[in-house]
């Protein structure tokens, strides 16, 4: 699939992927093909997600990085090697509806279509380098303050307007899962999910807690061997496998009603169970907890600050307030649980302790002539007495 030619000063040729939604996206797209994104300020999530894919090169209709904030996306791509490109002039819409398979090819500042009668010219190239990006990076610091009082402002203003929102109660469902007086763990495929899961091991393990996924946290769990007692989202990021794992589903609907997750739950046939509120599935997850009895709910890769929700596309974070707010005494995340947790010691844990202690002891024992000796009289006399 992947070729390299020289009839241009360095021709890179391909099939691309193409999609609006950079997650949908890495669903489909294969080692070393050409993704096609229109993504301002690439966050890291993102980023991780296109270099598990293996993709070849990246071009993008929208700046890797604004200035508005330090997104860190460009940087963990070009610190892989993987090229970055920009889109420059018009015709970015016409670009972004290119077939998936359809076979480009980046040369030096233009971007070749391939047709029966050759190449033709769909689009004119930036090369993104690591000198930009460190400029922009500086440009986003000085106006971090700015960003940030605009955030804050804008947190608090929609959080006046919703928080009547958030003090009713959600509307019951009739849960199989029980969650009272319980500890439930709320994951979010988020920044460090993986670490946040691998250090949680054993208190998972040992505690059992209800496992809530949102959205595409079903898959990450699944990936790490633990299957999710339920499932809540809007379901635009989760793979069919999880949503027919045997989870309880719960599709996040706005509070108008509409749910655009509802079709593919019913187009897979699996039960499920429609949730009007307003905020975000995180959020959702979090106060259902809440409201069944949870003794305690523990967050992984959940997001939690400014950055995090300029990288989610939300220019404040109301709803995430007004939730923490509310049910904070019962909260904690992933790090705070594994500097307060001790892990208990099994019989099989002290079973393989004891049998690593007695190996040196037997081993030392038998190659001294003392002891040796020793035990040929007692065995001697055992045969004796036994006779």
């Amino acid at each position: 699939m992947l070729k390299r030619k020289r009839t241009y000063s360095d021709l890179f040729v391909s099939t691309v992927v193409a999609d609006r939604k950079t997650k949908q996206l890495c669903k489909r797209i294969q080692p070393n093909q050409i993704a096609l994104l229109a993504h301002a300020d690439v966050d890291e999530v993102a980023a991780e997600s296109l270099l598990e894919a293996r993709v070849g090169a990246v071009v993008n209709t929208f700046p890797f990085l604004t200035g508005t904030y330090p997104a860190e996306g460009a940087k963990r791509l070009l610190e892989a090697g993987i090229p970055l490109y920009e889109t420059v002039g018009s015709g970015k819409e016409q670009l972004m509806d290119l077939p998936d398979g359809t076979t480009l090819a980046v040369a030096g500042e233009q971007l070749l279509r391939k047709t029966s009668d050759g190449w033709e010219t769909v689009a004119h190239l930036r090369r993104v380098l690591a000198t930009d990006v460190r400029a922009k990076w500086q440009e986003a610091n000085r106006q971090l303050d700015r960003t940030l009082s605009a955030f804050i402002d804008n947190t608090l203003l929609y959080a006046s307007w919703e928080k009547d929102l958030f003090l009713k109660p959600l509307r019951k469902l009739p849960l199989a899962t029980s969650m009272a007086n319980r500890h439930v763990v709320v994951v979010v495929r988020g920044k460090h999910y993986r670490e946040d899961l691998r250090m949680l091991s054993s208190y998972i393990r040992d505690c059992r807690p209800v496992l809530i996924a949102v959205d595409g946290g079903a898959d990450a769990l699944l990936e790490n061997g633990y299957r999710p007692d339920m499932i809540v989202g809007d379901l635009d990021s989760v793979s069919d496998r999880a949503l027919c794992c045997g989870a309880e589903i719960v599709v996040h609907a706005y509070p108008d009603g509409r749910a655009p997750g509802e079709a593919r739950v019913a187009r897979l046939g699996v039960s499920y169970h429609l949730l009007p509120a307003p905020g975000t599935s995180e959020d959702v997850a979090m106060l259902l907890a809440y409201e069944e009895q949870a003794q305690l709910i523990v967050t992984i890769g959940t997001h939690t600050n400014m950055i995090d929700f300029l990288e989610k596309g939300r220019k404040g974070m109301a709803s995430t307030l007004l939730v923490r707010t509310k049910i904070g005494p019962k909260l904690i995340d992933a790090k705070g649980v594994s500097q307060l947790y001790q892990p208990r010691l099994t019989w099989n844990t002290w079973a393989w302790f004891v049998a690593c202690s007695l190996v040196p002891i037997l081993a030392i024992l038998a190659i001294n002539p003392v002891t040796r000796h020793v035990g040929q009289m007692l065995w001697v006399q055992w045969r004796t007495f036994s006779f």
